[in-house]
């Protein structure tokens, strides 16, 4: 596992700092639902809640491939 090491405003919490990373590394797919989670301290349940907060969708399914979907 790699160490990150930074200096972060008196404004930021490591708290903050530690979920806002996990979830930007969430939304471009460098981790799972579940790792990042972990990492950020949360269950799944209450992270996917704090992903709507953000307006991070949980899920990311291209419309194309739902109306195919739909279609069948």
């Amino acid at each position: 596992m790699t160490v990150l090491k930074l200096e972060l405003p008196s404004e930021i919490t490591l708290d903050e700092a530690k979920l806002f990373l996990m979830i930007k590394l969430y939304e471009v797919g460098k981790l799972s639902l579940g790792q990042a989670a972990s990492l950020a301290g949360y269950s799944k349940t209450a992270f996917m809640e704090l992903l709507g907060k953000y307006k991070v969708p949980v899920f990311d399914y291209p419309a194309a491939d739902l109306e195919q979907e739909m279609n069948l």
